[in-house]
């Protein structure tokens, strides 16, 4: 049995999504990062990183996103979640790349702004330019990466769970998701799953 440690609200929204998707065995832990609880030394020796998400597996313990993603879907190869040819495989991950190491720094530079940054002005300009980037980066999905209906194109992958929280945070930005045509008819599509409706539920 899979470990499964979240928070709500945060980027472990995606791979939640894909162990329902996949209708893993797992159990999963809440970890309120407004009280510290990521920081506890409970915590910390699973990740030392105090981040979530992390996934104990029986062979030890998978942190970032990514992994966790390529993971879930890799051990549950016949739902055929990631292709298995080296070329689509690679434009998997550079989608999911871009949100890592891009779109979710645009993001985290609203309630994270102290990461980069130590004096307030700097951190209020930060937080002033998260829309704007963060409706760039959008834009770019729809341009470069997104095939419709699902990001790879008819069949859905680990993209996609991915691209669902983008778009939680695309609202939470004040991004006007009407602008963004392929992503709302996305995000429509996702929200009829059951495995997002369980989980959005579950990060209220």
């Amino acid at each position: 049995m899979l470990k499964f440690y979240y928070s709500k609200g945060s980027v472990s929204f995606a791979p939640h999504i894909l162990l329902e998707d996949v209708k893993a065995d797992y159990v999963a832990e809440c970890l309120d990062l407004y009280l510290g609880e990521q920081n506890l030394e409970k915590f910390l020796s699973i990740n030392p990183k105090g981040r979530v998400p992390a996934l104990i597996t029986d062979k030890g313990i998978i942190t970032e996103t990514i992994a966790i993603l390529t993971y879930i879907a890799q051990i549950h190869p016949e739902t055929n979640l990631l292709p298995t040819d080296p070329f689509n495989f690679a434009k998997v991950q550079s989608f999911n790349s871009f949100i890592a190491s891009t779109i979710h720094v645009a993001h985290a530079h609203k309630v994270r702004g102290q990461r980069w940054a130590n004096q307030k002005t700097a951190i209020e300009n930060m937080k002033t330019m998260v829309t704007e980037n963060m409706y760039k980066y959008a834009k770019m999905i729809e341009k470069y990466f997104f095939k419709g209906p699902y990001v790879l194109g008819e069949n859905y992958s680990i993209c996609d769970p991915y691209l669902a929280l983008v778009t939680r945070w695309l609202y939470d930005d004040d991004v006007d998701i009407y602008k963004l045509p392929l992503i709302l008819s996305h995000d429509l599509k996702m929200k009829q799953r059951p495995s997002v409706k369980k989980i959005i539920e579950i990060h209220k």
